[in-house]
């Protein structure tokens, strides 16, 4: 297969949603709550993925689609959509990862596109597009950023590190709200953007030296997981385990400070 036609297809895939999330960023839009009052969709992220879909599936007919609005709401719902998406050819789309600040003007949002062959992720497109920042990467080919080469950071102790996270919209939020108060004391900052995907595409970028967050799903993680591969970093559970569709709770780094990092995620283990 040819990566960089599927990684083109997929930019052009994003910059078309990015569009449409210029046009309507902040202004009202119909709303609708999904899992819990934290998890919104607004007709713009459905409006996004149709159009996502539409260039994806004029370039590659017979491949699969897995998309956020088109998953019932929850986890279990989120496990059986990726346990049952088998095609060999499986493109993984976020229309609009960061809904709340979409919804509030808030310019922290992004397009996440990618491409999963044979159960492993081989291509990954994140678009910034009120930055105009198009993050790409394929796997063992390297990850750009507006076409330039990008890597991770180099930093290698913690305490030196910017890190990020968020905050889960389910029974996960008042865990991970105590690991980013446990990290605030022993590292240089801790940013929380609002969209997973943009964690990622900046840990590729080396803006960031590492990110993890409990709860996400295939759609919040799978181009991001690509990119920050592709441009030297690493990727697992917060366990340790190796990344795949089905991680809901991930770290990623700049490979240097993994371990560290996974260390002192555990809430039972006193920090050193």
């Amino acid at each position: 297969m040819d990566f960089n036609h599927a990684q083109h297809v997929a930019e052009d895939a994003a910059r078309v949603a990015g569009e449409q999330i210029r046009r309507w960023i902040g202004r009202p839009a119909q709303t609708s709550q999904k899992s819990s009052p934290h998890d919104l969709v607004t007709e713009v992220d459905k409006a996004c993925q149709e159009a996502i879909y539409e260039v994806l599936q004029q370039a590659y007919p017979t491949s699969a689609m897995l998309g956020e609005e088109s998953v019932a709401p929850g986890a279990t719902a989120a496990a059986l959509a990726v346990e049952q998406a088998t095609k060999e050819l499986l493109w993984v789309v976020d229309p609009i990862d960061g809904t709340l600040n979409f919804i509030r003007g808030l310019p922290a949002c992004t397009v996440s596109i990618g491409l999963v062959v044979d159960s492993i992720g081989m291509v990954g497109v994140i678009y910034d597009p009120m930055r105009d920042e198009m993050f790409s990467g394929i796997r063992g080919q390297g990850a750009s950023c507006n076409g330039r080469p990008i890597q991770v950071s180099k930093e290698a102790e913690l305490a030196s590190c910017i890190l990020a996270s968020g905050f889960p919209t389910g029974a996960y939020r008042g865990r991970n709200a105590e690991q980013i108060k446990r990290f605030g004391y022993h590292v240089r900052n801790v940013r929380a953007f609002g969209s997973a995907a943009l964690h990622l595409a900046y840990v590729a970028a080396g803006r960031l030296d590492g990110f993890w967050e409990n709860d996400l799903n295939a759609w919040d993680l799978l181009a991001g997981a690509v990119l920050v591969e592709a441009a030297g970093g690493r990727v697992s559970d917060v366990t340790g385990s190796v990344y795949s569709l089905a991680t809901r709770h991930v770290a990623a780094t700049n490979g240097m400070i993994h371990d560290q990092l996974l260390r002192d995620l555990d809430l039972d283990v006193p920090l050193a």
